[in-house]
C-alpha cells in the first residue's frame, strides 16, 4: 500500500512538472510485433511497452501498430509527442515515413529514449482511419521502448515537448554544467592550497578534492542524457555511467565526513575502505547485469548503496544536531534529502521498472552541489581572508625593513661618495707624483748637475706643465669616450708639435664611447697616448705624426700613433718606455703592438 501511494505521488508531481494540454489525444492501445533472437512473438499491449522489462535485457526489434481514429481530418498541421521512443525508432503514419531516429541496422550505438521527441504531421495525411507504425531497435540494459502516443495540433505538441524537453534535458544540461564549475573550482582550489609545516611533507586538504571528484563525476552521469550517440559503445557507456554514479555519492560522502571534522576519528581508515569497496562493486556489478541481460545485479547493488547512505545520512544529521555548525546543518539537510530523492528513484525506476517515470536525483542533487559550493567558496574566503592578513602584516615587515635599508643606503651612499672624494683625490696627487713630480724632480736634477742644457731643461719643464693640465682634464673625462680623449691630447700638444716643427695628421673617427673603458682605464690610455707622443717629441726627430682611430668588425677599436723618425731598437728601448706602455696595456686589458724602423714607427693600442 505504501509503494503504491508513493507512485501516486510520484506521477502527481511529475504532472505538475510535465502538465499535459486537454486538447492532446493519448494513444495507449497497440499491436507489437517481436523479433528476439530470431524468434516472432504478436500481442496486443497498453501503452507504454518497457522493452527491458518484456524482454528480459536482451537486444531485438519490436514493429508497434498503433491505431488512430478522428471524426474529421484536421486542415491544420498536427504532430505526435513521445515522451520515450527507441533507443532507435523510425516512425510511420499510414505508410508514410514522417522521421527517423539513429540507424537501425547498428547496433549499441545512439539512443533516442533518453530524451522526448515531436514529429510533424501533415495535415494531408490523415484521415478517419488511421495507423501509427513504430520500428523500434532496442539494446538490452538501455530502457528502450515506446512511451504513449500524444497527438494534437503542432502548436499544442510543441509547447508540451518544449516544456518537458527544458526539465528533461535542458534541466540536466544547466546542472552538469553547475556540477562542472564547483567540481573545477575545488580541484583548483586543492592543487593551489599547501600547507607547508616544519619537519613535514606538503599537504592539501582532501575535503577539496572529495567535492571536486563527487562534482565531476555527477557532470560524467549527467552529460548522458545530452548525448544521443554516446563516445564509447555500449554497454562500456552504460558502465562508465555506473562508476561515475558511484563516484559522486562516495566522494559526496567523504567530503561530508570531512565537512563534519569526522576524517580525524581513528574509524576513517574502515570509512574510506567501505567506501573505496562500494565503488570498485560498482563495475563488476554493472558489467554482470549487461552482460548477462539481469538487472537483479545492478537493482541490488543500488539498492544496497541506497540503504546504506539512508543509515549514514541518519547518523550524519543526528550528529549535526549534537553539535551543530552552519556548514554540518547545511550538508546534513542536503544530504537527508537527497539520499531520500535517491531512494524515491531506487523504488520507482529500479525496484519497480516504472518505464514513464524519469529520475528526480539530476534537481535534487543541485540542494548538494550548492551545499558542496557553497562551503568550497566560504573556506576559500576564510582562507584569502587569511593570507590577505598575512600579506598585510609581511607587507608592514617588509616596509619597515625596507625603511631601514633605506637609511643604512643613505649612510652607504654618503660613506662611497667620500671614498669617491678620497680617491679622486688620491689619484689626483698620485698622477702628480708620478707625471709633474717626477718632471720636476728630473729638472731640479738637472739643475743641480750643471751638466743640462737649457733646451734640455725647458723640454723637462714643458713635459711637467703638460702632465699637469692632462690631469686636470682627467677629472672630466668621459667613460668610454676615446675620440674626447686624443681631441684633449692634441689640443695640449698640438702648439709643441708645431714648435717642433712636426706636421700632426689628424685621421680620428668619431666613435660611440667604449663600455669597457671606465674612469681607471681611461686614465691609463692617456698616459699610454701621451707617452707615446712624449717620445715622438723627444727622441724621434720625425717631420711627420699621423694619430688614427678606427672601428674594428666585431666592436671595439684600433688606435695607431706613427712617426716618420728615425726609429729606435725595441730590444735596447724595452727595458726603458716600452716597459712601461706594456705594463698599463696590461692592467687595462688593451693589445699593444709596437714596430719601429727608421722612417716608420708605430705604436698600435686595440681597445676591445
Amino acid at each position: 500500500m505504501a509503494l503504491r501511494h508513493l507512485l501516486v505521488l510520484s506521477s502527481c508531481l511529475l504532472g505538475l512538472l510535465v502538465p499535459a494540454q486537454a486538447e492532446l489525444l493519448e494513444l495507449r492501445r497497440a499491436q507489437v510485433v517481436t523479433e528476439l533472437e530470431g524468434e516472432l512473438a504478436i500481442e496486443r499491449i497498453s501503452l507504454p511497452y518497457n522493452w527491458d522489462r518484456q524482454n528480459a535485457w536482451r537486444s531485438g526489434r519490436a514493429v508497434l501498430e498503433i491505431p488512430l481514429q478522428i471524426d474529421s481530418p484536421p486542415s491544420e498541421p498536427q504532430a505526435v509527442y513521445f515522451a520515450r521512443v527507441g533507443n532507435r525508432a523510425e516512425i510511420w503514419l499510414n505508410g508514410v515515413l514522417l522521421s527517423r531516429f539513429g540507424d537501425l541496422e547498428r547496433d549499441n550505438g545512439e539512443d533516442y529514449a533518453k530524451a522526448p521527441q515531436q514529429v510533424l504531421i501533415p495535415a494531408q495525411l490523415l484521415r478517419r482511419d488511421n495507423l501509427f507504425r513504430v520500428i523500434l531497435h532496442a539494446d538490452g540494459g538501455r530502457r528502450g521502448g515506446l512511451s504513449t502516443l500524444l497527438v494534437g495540433p503542432e502548436i499544442e505538441v510543441r509547447e508540451h515537448y518544449q516544456e518537458v524537453y527544458r526539465w528533461r534535458i535542458i534541466g540536466s544540461i544547466a546542472v552538469s554544467v553547475f556540477s562542472l564549475l564547483v567540481g573545477v573550482i575545488a580541484l583548483l582550489i586543492w592543487a593551489t592550497q599547501v600547507e607547508r609545516l616544519p619537519g613535514q611533507a606538503p599537504q592539501r586538504d582532501m575535503l577539496y578534492l572529495s567535492a571536486g571528484v563527487a562534482e565531476i563525476c555527477w557532470m560524467l552521469r549527467l552529460s548522458d542524457n545530452a548525448l544521443a550517440d554516446p563516445p564509447l559503445a555500449w554497454p562500456w557507456w552504460g558502465m562508465l555511467q555506473t562508476v561515475a554514479y558511484a563516484g559522486w555519492f562516495c566522494g559526496s560522502a567523504l567530503f561530508c565526513h570531512h565537512v563534519a571534522g569526522w576524517h580525524l576519528h581513528p574509524s576513517m581508515r574502515w570509512v574510506r575502505s567501505v567506501i573505496l569497496a562500494l565503488f570498485i562493486t560498482s563495475l563488476p556489478a554493472a558489467w554482470l547485469a549487461l552482460k548477462l541481460h539481469d538487472d537483479r545485479y545492478l537493482t541490488g547493488w543500488y539498492g544496497f548503496a541506497t540503504f546504506l547512505f539512508i543509515g549514514y545520512a541518519i547518523v550524519y544529521f543526528w550528529g549535526a544536531l549534537r553539535k551543530p555548525t552552519t556548514e554540518h546543518v547545511l550538508v546534513a539537510t542536503a544530504g537527508v534529502f537527497t539520499v531520500l530523492v535517491g531512494f524515491r528513484d531506487w523504488m520507482v525506476i529500479r525496484a519497480v521498472s516504472n518505464f514513464s517515470e524519469i529520475s528526480w536525483m539530476r534537481y535534487a542533487s543541485v540542494m548538494f552541489g550548492l551545499a558542496l559550493g557553497y562551503i568550497v567558496i566560504t573556506r576559500f574566503r576564510e582562507a584569502s581572508a587569511q593570507a590577505r592578513d598575512l600579506m598585510d602584516n609581511m607587507a608592514a615587515k617588509v616596509k619597515e625593513k625596507e625603511q631601514a635599508l633605506a637609511a643604512s643606503y643613505q649612510q652607504l651612499e654618503q660613506l662611497a661618495r667620500e671614498q669617491e672624494r678620497a680617491a679622486e683625490r688620491a689619484r689626483i696627487l698620485r698622477d702628480m707624483h708620478d707625471g709633474v713630480g717626477s718632471h720636476i724632480s728630473t729638472a731640479i736634477r738637472q739643475l743641480q748637475s750643471g751638466k743640462a742644457s737649457g733646451e734640455d731643461l725647458l723640454q723637462t719643464l714643458r713635459d711637467s706643465l703638460d702632465q699637469l693640465k692632462l690631469s686636470i682634464d682627467a677629472m672630466n673625462l668621459p667613460p668610454g669616450d676615446v675620440t674626447t680623449l686624443l681631441a684633449n691630447l692634441r689640443y695640449r700638444l698640438e702648439p709643441r708639435f708645431k714648435s717642433s716643427d712636426i706636421t700632426l695628421h689628424w685621421d680620428v673617427d668619431l666613435l660611440p664611447p667604449l663600455t669597457t673603458l671606465d674612469d681607471k682605464a681611461m686614465r691609463q690610455l692617456q698616459f699610454m697616448v701621451f707617452e707615446a707622443l712624449s717620445n715622438v717629441l723627444q727622441h724621434a726627430q720625425a717631420s711627420e705624426l699621423r694619430i688614427e682611430l678606427r672601428a674594428v668588425a666585431g666592436g671595439g677599436a684600433r688606435l695607431r700613433v706613427v712617426d716618420n723618425g728615425r726609429g729606435f731598437h725595441l730590444e735596447r728601448v724595452q727595458r726603458k718606455g716600452l716597459a712601461s706602455l706594456r705594463e698599463r696595456a696590461a692592467a687595462i686589458g688593451v693589445g699593444l703592438e709596437v714596430s719601429s724602423e727608421p722612417g716608420r714607427t708605430v705604436v698600435e693600442i686595440r681597445l676591445a
